[in-house]
């Protein structure tokens, strides 16, 4: 099948988004519970960098959209990618109304789920 799309531009984007997902789950690992993000100074800079991720990444997913006319991420629906983009704009634009519970959530149920679809992604879109 041939792209419609620059497949190299989306696979350096999605080699972008797979190192953010093991960033965040590298930051994530030592963290047991919520005030694991809030017991101090450093527990917010953790929870500040993991946010700046997450935007990256939503913001990576409606790249992605755009470059390819909302045709390659529709494949792989076990992803909520609305939701991924949704993220990005909350954190970026009501950053004060950051609830810590939801980033811990995220970090530890969505995060594997996401890295290894973006995984999947790369990994065909690199086989075909």
């Amino acid at each position: 099948m041939p792209f419609m799309y620059d497949k190299t531009l989306v696979i350096d984007i999605l080699d972008d988004m797979i190192n953010a997902t093991q960033k965040i789950e590298h930051r994530c690992s030592k963290a047991k519970c919520i005030d694991d993000f809030l017991d101090d100074e450093n527990a917010q800079i953790l929870l500040d960098s993991i946010c700046m991720l997450l935007i990256a990444i939503g913001e990576a997913v409606k790249q992605i959209d755009k470059i390819t006319d909302k045709t390659l991420l529709k494949i792989y629906p076990q992803v909520e990618w609305k939701k991924i983009a949704a993220i990005r704009d909350i954190l970026s634009h009501h950053y004060f109304d950051l609830n810590a519970e939801t980033v811990y959530g995220l970090c530890k149920n969505h995060i594997p789920v996401l890295k290894n679809t973006l995984q999947k992604i790369h990994d065909d879109l690199v086989n075909q």
